[in-house]
């Protein structure tokens, strides 16, 4: 059902209410476009104690931020926010009809952002998810500082490992290379490894031992314990959410939704910005990104009427 009275056709629906999506909400707001915001409450970094190289919010809660730009975007009085799941979305007429998990409440507007978000694929390791986002961790330039010089372990492999095992070095000589199993690694890569110490171990991790999500040690098949204070690991992913499949939205090669230099994907009106649509994972990046979306999709409602 839809409530004519209350909410009518917005200008534009966002689906994701984190940085990204609170982003290009702002920026609309600002344009006195009238905006839905749907957001299931779930964003990818809610076990994430602190956000980093992020200016002004340095070491801030990514919760503390959300809740910060909720209140800031929700200032603008054309911005609305809907709490629920966006469970599919069609186009009738050129309007686009998103549909919640609320009782069949349906909202249309004119343009779309996804900010849909991505969801991290966890290895079945036991002890892994509650260390995730704490210490074990994704990205050097997110949390690379909290753990300088600290003992650190990388788990992957292949081109994926010293990609990561580059970065890691400037920040710790204290470094072992997991790769779960036969490294993936020429000649060339292995003489790398033996040039900057870094220990290469094969052997499969079997669990992580933690207090409360901070990691002790790294229990390896046939191997005494491992020490560690960090864990940095090369997990896959998934889209959060399945829209811009149903949309017809392409993806590129490593799985995130195609956008052009303006966050537009390839369905006209539709646009997707934050890590549903990016490898530069952060709350940095999504907030530039949203910010790019929004003033994109303002500028084709401007061109449409103008």
């Amino acid at each position: 059902m839809l409530n004519e009275e209350k909410y009518g056709t917005y200008d534009v629906i966002i689906i994701g209410g984190s940085a990204a999506g609170l982003s290009a909400a702002m920026t609309l707001g600002r344009s006195q476009r009238k905006v839905l915001i749907i957001d299931e409450g779930l964003p990818c970094n809610r076990q994430t104690p602190h956000s980093h190289n992020f200016l002004t919010q340095d070491g801030a809660t990514p919760a503390q931020i959300a809740l910060t730009a909720k209140s800031q975007v929700l200032a603008y009085p054309t911005v609305y926010w809907e709490s629920g799941r966006a469970q599919n979305v069609t186009q009738e007429h050129g309007i686009f009809v998103v549909r919640t998990d609320r009782n069949g409440e349906y909202f249309k507007g004119k343009k779309l952002i996804l900010a849909t978000g991505i969801k991290d694929i966890l290895p079945t390791i036991p002890g892994f998810d509650a260390c995730w986002g704490i210490t074990a961790i994704h990205c050097p330039y997110c949390h690379g500082y909290e753990f300088r010089g600290k003992k650190t372990a990388i788990l992957a492999n292949g081109e994926r490992a010293m990609h990561l095992v580059s970065l890691v070095r400037n920040l710790t000589a204290d470094l072992t290379l997991l790769t779960n199993g036969t490294a993936n690694l020429d000649a060339k890569q292995l003489k790398k490894l033996r040039q900057h110490d870094i220990t290469l171990i094969e052997a499969p991790l079997i669990s992580l031992i933690h207090e409360k999500g901070h990691v002790r040690q790294l229990v390896l098949e046939g191997t005494d314990h491992l020490t560690m204070d960090a864990l940095y690991a090369a997990v896959p992913f998934q889209q959060h959410s399945n829209i811009h499949r149903t949309l017809g939205c392409t993806e590129t090669e490593q799985g995130h939704i195609k956008i052009d230099a303006f966050q537009k994907t390839n369905v006209p009106g539709v646009f997707a910005c934050g890590d549903n649509s990016s490898g530069m994972r952060s709350v940095a990046n999504a907030v530039a990104a949203g910010n790019l979306a929004g003033a994109a999709a303002n500028m084709e409602l401007v061109q449409d009427n103008f």
